[in-house]
């Protein structure tokens, strides 16, 4: 649970920081965000989600 919250707010940030800098239009953040719900509908879904599993995993288990 605190993995799914963690990476939507850190796609949230993404999202956020490509509208204010890189021009990103709120139409270009809604077709992102309409597609990211239409997938997690998909049987792409439990590929991706596994994936980011990794991802996190990987990055958690770095030590400076």
């Amino acid at each position: 649970m605190v993995l799914s919250i963690s990476g939507v707010v850190l796609l949230g940030v993404v999202v956020f920081v490509f509208f204010r800098k890189d021009g990103l239009k709120l139409s270009h953040a809604a077709v992102c965000s309409l597609f990211g719900f239409y997938l997690a509908g998909t049987a792409v879904a439990p590929s991706i989600q596994a994936g980011g599993a990794s991802i996190a995993q990987l990055l958690g288990g770095i030590s400076l």
